[in-house]
């Protein structure tokens, strides 16, 4: 088709590495994030830096699992009316969509629509989420009843940066809390930080290099056990001596196996690889990346009954993606500034030659795929609404990205006009 060219424009995006931030903003003493520092000083106006939208200022405490007293509830069957009202926001280009949504603003009644629940799809750095799973699942099996070493793990295990981590073009936010001087840059090789830091790094800026860098540490941590961590000697040593086929197995026992264990379908949801070239190159992870929104929903669902691994790791998941800063795509909805948002999404489109069509970001005219899941609490303070939204589109052609952001804002407005009359003045609580 020597008429035809294409661009391959992005693979695996995942938020704006400048614009988007997650876990609360008081939780550097707790887990020594320092961008978190960064972003809390920047607010009080202490630094410069942009303010927090009123939904995004929860504390640590605030920020919790709420099914905690519903751990036995699964799905429902799909509401036939609700799916049809959520049916009828996507339009013509409806079958070009997967979409979940369980409103559980009243727990014990709770109603779920599903249209092509089942659609499966590239999510993306979405699969980033599956990443920090096999991390948590590691760090739980090694030590399961000591959580106070399980903290010590993630704040103090220095990660040094190797050639897994080339390459990436996601800036991460590097803050001095000492000097108050704040960095931006990809990680290079050498970049040291804690493993909280680059758990930070790969879920709130979606840095492939971070992705890559804490997947080996899930790899390292499943392998070497309560030896973990091995000296940076010994990492080198281990990932050039260990053949190919061992290393693949290893692979998909910290990524596959969690994901089995936590009672997950592997033909519905899997993360096959590492999130950079090198990555792919050093490790074949043996499997192809995707998801359906239905799956996407059960993640969800049981991160917030303390289901996925433990309640400890529930909980520092659900944190670790609580949006902080700006917002965009789905979350970026106006409707929602007011809400405390628990998001994360991820995007994949390329284009071809085609007369008349002009690509552009997030509009791809060959694949446009476009991905987001969130948790909304709506307002932050008294979460009168309490919903669940997984969401994954190829419609081509459009800027995926506003077509998310107008789903955001629909179906917040017809939660609440749902629950009207509903709402509580109770503030959110410390559990």
């Amino acid at each position: 088709m020597k008429n035809i060219f294409i661009w391959f424009i992005a693979a695996s995006l995942l938020l704006s590495p400048v614009v988007v931030y997650g876990y609360p903003l008081d939780g550097y003493e707790e887990t020594g994030i320092r961008r978190v520092e960064a972003a809390r000083l920047a607010h009080e106006g202490v630094i410069k830096g942009s303010k927090q939208p009123p939904g995004a200022l929860l504390s640590t405490q605030q920020v919790d699992l709420r099914l905690l007293n519903h751990r036995d509830m699964n799905l429902p069957q799909p509401d036939p009316e609700f799916t049809q009202e959520i049916k009828s926001l996507l339009g013509k280009e409806a079958d070009r969509y997967g979409i979940s949504v369980l409103d559980l603003t009243n727990p014990d009644k709770p109603r779920f629509a599903e249209y092509r629940g089942d659609y499966r799809q590239n999510v993306g750095s979405i699969g980033k989420l599956i990443g920090a799973l096999g991390l948590f699942q590691a760090l739980a099996d090694n030590w399961p009843d000591d959580l106070e070493k399980r903290r010590q793990i993630l704040k103090n295990t220095i990660v040094t940066a190797d050639e897994f981590s080339v390459s990436d073009h996601h800036k991460v936010r590097d803050f001095n809390v000492e000097t108050r001087e704040l960095s931006r840059h990809v990680i290079h090789v050498g970049q040291q930080a804690t493993l909280w830091n680059y758990l930070d790094w790969m879920l709130s800026v979606s840095s492939n290099s971070a992705a890559a860098m804490v997947m080996r540490e899930a790899m390292l941590m499943r392998q070497y056990g309560k030896a973990y961590p091995p000296s940076e000697e010994e990492i080198q040593r281990f990932f050039k001596q260990t053949p190919g086929k061992e290393l693949t197995a290893l692979f998909q026992r910290t990524f596959f196996e969690p994901l089995t264990r936590n009672g997950f379908d592997l033909t519905q949801i899997r993360q096959g690889s590492f999130f950079t070239r090198q990555g792919k190159h050093l490790v074949n992870g043996g499997g192809n990346s995707y998801a359906t929104s239905r799956a996407l929903m059960e993640f969800m669902l049981r991160m917030e009954q303390g289901r996925l691994v433990d309640e400890f790791s529930s909980r520092q998941l659900k944190r670790l993606i609580y949006m902080t800063e700006r917002r965009i795509r789905y979350a970026s909805s106006p409707a929602l500034s007011e809400a405390a948002v628990y998001f994360k999404s991820g995007s994949l489109y390329s284009c071809m030659k085609e007369e008349g069509f002009s690509c552009g970001k997030y509009k791809g005219n060959k694949v446009n795929y476009m991905n987001s899941v969130a948790i909304v609490e709506s307002p932050a303070q008294s979460r009168d609404l309490h919903y669940i939204v997984t969401l994954i589109s190829n419609v081509l052609r459009v800027n995926s990205a506003v077509a998310h952001q107008s789903l955001g804002t629909w179906i917040q407005r017809m939660m609440e006009k749902y629950h009207a009359g509903e709402a509580s003045s109770t503030p959110v609580k410390a559990n």
